[in-house]
């Protein structure tokens, strides 16, 4: 018994597209509450300024 695999945009693909979508905007939703900066700064923050 094989499995197939397959690629390019599939169901599962999607659906797994969709849940780190949903849990990246849920980690950067609760850093916004946490630090009281918005996701650009804090990523402004990170890079070094001339």
């Amino acid at each position: 018994m094989t499995t197939r695999i397959q690629w390019g945009w599939t169901e599962a693909a999607e659906r797994w597209n969709g849940r780190l979508a949903m849990l990246g905007f849920v980690i950067a939703l609760a850093t916004e509450l946490l630090t009281g900066q918005g996701v650009i700064q804090q990523i402004s923050s990170l890079v070094p300024h001339r």
